[in-house]
């Protein structure tokens, strides 16, 4: 079993670091190889090339190396926080180089790319950790969570990822040390729990 965990946060002391840290220590402990990468601290260029728009290859290494594990992993983490009810520019530039065809999705030869597309991530799991300074009911109610749809539909969905979960932790700039240290605890819970419960993981 492979798990590949991404980061989009440039504070290398922010809460999403932490959960980085305990996601992949979790994997570790349980004995699951990961792929980890912090895209801030790999410099990760997000600005799709003209030489990639409509293409299926890319001079960009990492862009190569990322898809490339996107396609042998079994489990994919995502951990960022709500800006803007949107993933960061960086992690947005990740979904626009490395979840592309033909690695994650295709089109049948005779579609142009305007019907649907062939599923090629069918039977992966994908997790969302997210933080956020918007209390729940505002960002249900008023907003009504579009990081859920992005990642849900948009993403998953049309990769045919239905096995999908989320978190939202909040709110981040008024918590206590208890309240992040029993998150990342629920996180590591989570984790092992997913492990446990889905037979075709082990």
């Amino acid at each position: 079993m492979i798990a590949s965990v991404i980061l989009a946060h440039p504070y290398s002391q922010s809460f999403n670091h932490a959960i980085f840290k305990t996601v992949i220590k979790t994997f570790n402990d349980i004995n699951v190889e990961v792929y980890t990468h912090d895209l801030y601290e790999e410099n990760f260029n997000p600005v799709l090339t003209r030489q990639e728009l409509g293409s299926d290859n890319s001079n960009d290494f990492l862009v190569n190396r990322y898809a490339n594990e996107l396609v042998q992993s079994d489990i994919l983490v995502y951990i960022h926080p709500n800006w803007w009810g949107q993933p960061p520019a960086i992690l947005k530039g990740y979904i626009d180089r490395v979840i592309r065809s033909p690695y994650a999705y295709d089109f049948p030869e005779d579609d142009s790319g305007g019907g649907l597309p062939i599923e090629k991530l069918k039977g992966k799991y994908g997790i969302v950790y997210n933080t956020a300074n918007t209390v729940e009911e505002r960002e249900n109610n008023y907003f009504s969570d579009p990081l859920d749809k992005i990642w849900g539909k948009c993403i998953f969905g049309f990769l045919g990822i239905d096995k999908y979960y989320r978190k939202m932790f909040r709110v981040i700039a008024d918590s206590t040390e208890n309240e992040r240290l029993k998150w990342l605890q629920e996180i590591e819970d989570d984790i092992i729990a997913m492990i446990k419960n889905h037979s075709d993981f082990t």
